[in-house]
């Protein structure tokens, strides 16, 4: 994979199409690096392929793993202190060469200080999560020469972003893992895809197969993002029951929390449902029926709330309590079906895109033939 999709392997299996590859290879090939051409150039890798952020996964050893295979890997910063970056961020580099990036939450108490230990140490591109960032942070990440990447949930949002000066957008939808927004990616990217064209698009929420990337690819996004497709890769220092649960699950497993009463919100997050899930519903209807008999305030009801979920990712992820745990998960677990290298996921996903192409010329070259049944209705149609 290091030398890019050029060195991509053709099954014969995917798309029906035999297996010799020769020119065609090159041809098909040469299409999907003009589809996502401008993606790979801001990116500065092989393949327009970023690496969803994932707290506790999208560390150093999964994030080089997937720069090194010619995607783009990124850190998740999620809480981490400016020391604990620096410290993450050097590990990476003594892993990899290859170009990787830094998630940092905009909520951050420290976000200026992250920004400016990504810059001291030669981070070239930063992505900025969890909602809209300030334009202090994107001047002072531009001041130091690297790229800023935003999330945009909409359309109106998306062009605010590219006034401030971001250099590439990323949309997700809501089939995606972790915190969701409320539309899903296909709507998404019809709303922003055909009206922002002054920097990069990157499509991310339930892309598990190369198809879907493609399919974004021709609507306009310069690149796509996978997290959940990555959880089970070799390199992912995921627990192995944590990496289990993902490979038995479905698509349909994967639910967005349940709110029971408008009045006391709760953040939408896509999981694997499982007995903490439950938990979690029982615990604020119990909540809930406190604050109605007087026992409790509504502020401290919802403190709690909040509060349930707290080290709820880390227990599951790093200490393999699926029971008790997060099991954040987007719909796209159920095309996590086995353990593989990161190399061979990457690879996949460009080999399934490139048998659509070439079974697309294919059919060009060789359309079907009408039979004379069909020729006949047609006449007797006009007649």
């Amino acid at each position: 994979m290091t030398e890019g999709i050029g060195g991509t392997d053709f099954s014969a299996g995917e798309g029906g199409l035999a297996s010799g590859w020769g020119i065609e290879r090159e041809r098909v090939g040469a299409e999907l690096k003009r589809l996502w051409a401008r993606g790979r150039d801001v990116l500065g890798c092989d393949l327009a392929i970023m690496g969803g952020a994932m707290t506790w996964v999208s560390e150093r050893n999964l994030v080089a793993a997937i720069s090194n295979a010619g995607g783009f890997g990124v850190i998740a910063s999620g809480s981490m202190s400016p020391a604990l970056l620096s410290a993450e961020i050097q590990a990476t580099k003594a892993l990899t060469r290859r170009p990787f990036g830094v998630n940092l939450i905009t909520l951050h108490p420290q976000l200026l200080d992250l920004i400016d230990v990504c810059a001291d140490l030669g981070v070239d591109r930063v992505v900025l999560a969890g909602g809209l960032p300030s334009s202090a942070a994107v001047n002072r990440i531009k001041q130091s020469g690297a790229g800023v990447f935003c999330f945009a949930p909409a359309l109106g949002f998306a062009r605010k972003l590219v006034r401030m000066g971001v250099d590439a957008i990323i949309i997700e939808g809501s089939e995606a893992g972790g915190h969701i927004g409320r539309v899903s990616t296909g709507v998404l990217a019809q709303e922003i895809l055909p009206h922002l064209a002054d920097v990069p698009v990157f499509v991310a929420g339930g892309i598990g197969r190369g198809e879907a990337m493609l399919a974004y690819l021709e609507m306009g996004a310069s690149g796509v993002q996978l997290g959940t497709r990555f959880v089970c890769a070799h390199e992912s220092i995921a627990h192995p029951r944590f990496k289990q649960a993902f490979i038995r699950a479905a698509a349909r497993d994967a639910v967005a929390s349940v709110q029971l009463d408008p009045r006391f919100p709760v953040i939408p997050v896509r999981a694997l449902g499982n007995p903490a899930t439950e938990r979690f519903v029982a615990i604020q209807r119990r909540l809930i029926d406190r604050c109605a008999k007087g026992e409790l305030s509504q502020k401290e009801a919802q403190l709690e709330i909040e509060h349930f979920w707290a080290g709820a990712l880390r227990r599951a992820v790093i200490d393999g309590d699926i029971e008790a745990g997060s099991l954040m998960a987007g719909q796209s677990v159920g095309f996590v079906t086995r353990e593989q290298s990161t190399a061979e996921i990457l690879a996949e996903l460009v080999s399934q895109a490139l048998a659509v192409l070439a079974a697309r010329r294919e059919r060009a070259r060789h359309p079907p033939v009408a039979s004379p049944e069909t020729l006949l209705g047609r006449r007797d149609a006009r007649e």
